[in-house]
C-alpha cells in the first residue's frame, strides 16, 4: 500500500523520473507525500506537476524541508544542502482523507482553520500539518487546527527562501496546510526528546511575559548558573547554544516537556529571558542538548512504537529538528539508520524542521515518528 523513493540530482526532471521509476507499478495509488530540499525549491511547482502527470495521483501533501529523509527497501538517507527529492505514494480508501490549507495573513489571526471532516466516522482524526515558521501567527495556526474538531496533530514548521513552499493539492504557502486522515486510517506516533534535564523543576515566583525574574524565591539567573555549573555570570550568554528552558506539560504521565531557547539574561537584575511567555506559578526546568541521551531516547521511543504497531507497519512519516541530524549526532543518516535498524525496510519519508508538532503542541529539538498500520 505504501512505496517510497528518493533521488539526488541538480536536474529536477531527472530526479523526478528516477523517483517515479522506483515507485511505478501500481495504478491504484491515490495519495502522495512529497518533500524536496531548498536547492530545488524554485522548481517545486514543476516537480509537483510532473509527479501528478507521471503517476496519475492528484492528491499530494508535503513541503520544502531544511533537510529531508527517506527509507525504502533498497536504501535511504538524509539530505540537507544538496538537491534531493523524497516521495511516498499510497493506496488509501476513498473518503479517508481531506486536504486543507489556510494562507493566514496579519489581517486574519488564524485561530480557526476550517477542515472538512463532515463525512468522517466517529473517532479521532489524525492531522499531518506543515506550518510556515515565518508567519507571525504560527502558534494560533497550530492551536487552531483543533478548534473545529478534536484531532491528533503532528507535523513541522517549515522554512524556505520561497514563500510558496508547501504542497497541498497544489503549491501554496505562507500559512498552514496538510492532510487530515479519517479514524479509519490507523496511525501510531511517538515523540523523542533531544535534551536532558540538568536539575529539578522550579516554581516561577515572579515574571513578566517571557522574562523570568524569580524561581523558588531566588533570582532566576542565580538558579540557572548554579544548575548549569557556570561560576561566572559573564559567561552566561554563552550558554544559549546548549542550555535551554523547558516547560513541563501539565498532566503528562511521561514527564513530557516543551523546550524553549534562552533568549538572554540581565546580570544586574538576575533576569532570564526565554522563548515563550510564562505566568507566575508556572513551573520551569533547565535542560541541555545531549547527543547520547537523544540517541537513547530515540532508540527507546522507536522500540516502544514498534511494539505498539506490531508487524503490520505499512509506511511512515518522520519529522525531526534541524538541530538534530549531523548537527547533533555527528554523522549523516544516523536517525534514519536507527529507524531502519529497529523498524525494518519500510517506506518512510519526512523532513528536518524548524520546530516539531506533536499532539497539537509545538516542540523543539525533538523528533516525531508516525507509522501507518
Amino acid at each position: 500500500m505504501f512505496k517510497s523513493a528518493h533521488a539526488k540530482n541538480s536536474n529536477w526532471e531527472t530526479a523526478v523520473q528516477s523517483c517515479v521509476k522506483q515507485i511505478s507499478g501500481d495504478k491504484l495509488d491515490n495519495f502522495g507525500f512529497l518533500y524536496i530540499t531548498e536547492p530545488l525549491s524554485s522548481h517545486l511547482e514543476q516537480v509537483l506537476d510532473a509527479f501528478r502527470q507521471l503517476t496519475g495521483i492528484e492528491h499530494w501533501v508535503g513541503s520544502v524541508g531544511m533537510g529531508i529523509c527517506t527509507n525504502n527497501q533498497s536504501n535511504g538517507g538524509e539530505y540537507f544542502d544538496e538537491p534531493a527529492i523524497a516521495t511516498m505514494t499510497a493506496q488509501l480508501p476513498n473518503g479517508s482523507f481531506a486536504l486543507f490549507s489556510d494562507t493566514v495573513t496579519n489581517d486574519n489571526n488564524g485561530q480557526t482553520v476550517e477542515i472538512a471532516t463532515n463525512d468522517f466516522p466517529e473517532g479521532l482524526p489524525f492531522i499531518l500539518a506543515h506550518a510556515d515558521s515565518a508567519n507571525p501567527q504560527i502558534l494560533n495556526l497550530v492551536e487552531g487546527l483543533t478548534d473545529t474538531r478534536e484531532a491528533f496533530v503532528v507535523g513541522g514548521l517549515t522554512a524556505s527562501q520561497k514563500n510558496a513552499h508547501h504542497v497541498c493539492g497544489s503549491v501554496t504557502g505562507g500559512g498552514i496546510s496538510g492532510v487530515v486522515f479519517s479514524p479509519h486510517i490507523k496511525i501510531v506516533t511517538s515523540l523523542s526528546q533531544g535534551c536532558l534535564p540538568i536539575g529539578k523543576t522550579h516554581r516561577i515566583d515572579k515574571c513578566d511575559g517571557n522574562l523570568i525574574k524569580e524561581l523558588d524565591g531566588r533570582r532566576a539567573l542565580d538558579v540557572l548558573l548554579e544548575e548549569a555549573g557556570v561560576t561566572s555570570s559573564g559567561n552566561a550568554q554563552n550558554m544559549a547554544g546548549h542550555i535551554h528552558a523547558a516547560l513541563p506539560v501539565t498532566g503528562s504521565d511521561t514527564g513530557d516537556y516543551l523546550v524553549r531557547n534562552l533568549m538572554g539574561v540581565d546580570e544586574g537584575q538576575g533576569i532570564v529571558a526565554i522563548g515563550a511567555p510564562v505566568n507566575d506559578g508556572d513551573v520551569v526546568m533547565f535542560v541541555r542538548r545531549d547527543a547520547d541521551a537523544a540517541r537513547l531516547d530515540l532508540q527507546n521511543s522507536i522500540s516502544s512504537l514498534k511494539r505498539r504497531a506490531g508487524n503490520n507497519v505499512k509506511g511512515g512519516i518522520y519529522i525531526s529538528c534541524i538541530a538534530r541530524g549531523p548537527n547533533m549526532f555527528g554523522n549523516q543518516n544516523a536517525e534514519i539508520n536507527l529507524i531502519r535498524d529497529i523498524i525494518g525496510d519500510i517506506p518512510i519519508v519526512g523532513m528536518f524542521a524548524n520546530g516539531e508538532i506533536s499532539n497539537s503542541r509545538l516542540y523543539t529539538y525533538t523528533s516525531v515518528l508516525n507509522l501507518f498500520i
